[in-house]
């Protein structure tokens, strides 16, 4: 197929606004593309991250509607283009292609993800022996796929055989392979890698026949002091349907979970999805984005394309209230079913100390302050009077209360960090 064959079809099959803002920028490489791979070129990182995001299975779909095969949508950022000889080169090195734009350098660590980020790098400084195998474990979009990304380009510029992978990609592969019946080759491309980095095992879950297949592909890796880098949205005791010893396996790698992002650090990634974009951003609103976005990296990408967009569309400079406006879907206007106990809770969780500590008439700073925050979100989110919020958090009276909210005010307008603080804990709830 060509581009000229697939921007007919796209014309069909988007509407036009979808064509014209995201699809038409797309440009198909013939030359990278195979029957289970459609590699694309796009002009940046985000509009990547958006059309695979929004689009990537509507594309998948078209590919089967009207040429016989689902393959894995690729969008390559032009940027990656240039830093490469050939995309052709990488797909033949890493059997998929790896994101040059996720790199050790590209990566923000913050003390959410600094051991995660670690433990990668000396992966890919020395492999097979310090930690294999290794498995990286939290939500959605904290930048698990990121760190598998910057070991396969660090390591491929060793000249080391990389299998970059999901497990649903390992899992079509299979099926291929047995339905070609060319089983061997599959052996073969994967237990004959210097690292095999897969994301998303937990995808194996229920599926009795790939996780047999797995686990041998994973003994003998091992057994060569291959490394084994995986991923997965939850900790191994938690993923139903694995067999036990597909889940040993797992639980036996050395597993380190990647936390969400503070406030401190998503600041500092906006920050830099900005500068690589060449989207400026004031500090207020970068600010706002930070304490109001979620902790899905992804999702801030998102936001920062939209507001790039409208910016673009309307001819003006992105402003706080073009900001609040692109995030009026993810701002939670009402607070409903919040109750004391629930502040309670995530403010313990969001300064990692007890519940009943702040309940306590401890008198240590961090926890007096987190009571203070405690006391500031109650007033805001729930109509309680002073009194009972003294009974509720074991305070000598409604005066009490009210010095706590004194204080609480003087220190957000002498420190414009806690405000954010406070504003982040409050979209949490």
């Amino acid at each position: 197929m060509t581009q000229e064959e697939l921007i007919k079809i796209f014309k069909k099959e988007f509407e036009k606004n979808e064509f014209q803002d995201c699809i038409s920028k797309i440009k198909y490489n013939e030359n990278a593309s195979k029957s289970e791979l459609a590699v694309f070129i796009v002009p940046n990182i985000y509009l990547a991250n958006w059309i695979k995001n929004k689009y990537g299975e509507k594309l998948r779909i078209i590919f089967e509607k009207y040429f016989n095969t689902r393959p894995e949508i690729r969008l390559v950022p032009e940027l990656q283009k240039k830093n490469v000889k050939s995309l052709k080169q990488i797909t033949q090195k890493t059997e998929t292609l790896l994101n040059s734009s996720y790199t050790f350098e590209t990566f923000i660590c913050g003390e959410s993800n600094e051991v995660a980020y670690e433990i990668a790098k000396r992966i890919s400084e020395k492999q097979g022996t310090l930690y294999n195998p290794v498995l990286f474990y939290g939500g959605t979009g904290l930048g698990k796929t990121h760190l598998l990304n910057a070991i396969g380009n660090k390591v491929a510029e060793k000249n080391k055989t990389v299998i970059y992978v999901t497990a649903e990609q390992f899992l079509n592969d299979f099926v291929s392979r047995i339905t070609n019946n060319t089983m061997e080759k599959f052996r073969e491309k994967y237990r004959n890698c210097d690292y095999l980095l897969i994301d998303d095992v937990q995808f194996f879950s229920g599926k009795q026949q790939i996780q047999e297949e797995f686990f041998h592909t994973f003994n003998d890796l091992h057994s060569q002091n291959k490394q084994i880098v995986m991923t997965t949205d939850k900790s191994p005791r938690q993923i139903i349907g694995l067999e036990d010893r597909l889940k040993s396996r797992f639980e036996w790698s050395t597993n380190f979970e990647i936390y969400p992002p503070g406030l401190e650090t998503k600041i500092e990634i906006i920050k830099q999805k900005c500068l690589i974009n060449k989207i400026h951003l004031d500090k207020e609103i970068i600010e706002f984005l930070a304490s109001n976005v979620g902790t899905d990296i992804r999702q801030i990408e998102g936001t920062i394309i939209r507001l790039n967009a409208q910016a673009a569309i309307i001819r003006q400079d992105i402003t706080l209230e073009t900001a609040k406006q692109a995030l009026k879907d993810h701002q939670k206007e009402t607070y409903e079913n919040i109750t004391i106990d629930k502040i309670i809770q995530m403010v313990a969780k969001y300064f990692n100390i007890k519940p009943s500590e702040i309940k306590s008439k401890s008198r240590i700073s961090s926890i007096a302050k987190a009571r203070r925050i405690t006391i500031y979100l109650c007033r805001q989110l729930i109509p309680n009077s002073m009194k009972i919020l003294a009974q509720e958090l074991n305070m000598k009276d409604h005066s009490a209360v009210s010095k706590a909210i004194s204080t609480i005010n003087k220190e957000i307008q002498a420190d414009s960090m806690l405000k954010l603080r406070i504003d982040e804990i409050k979209k949490q709830l």
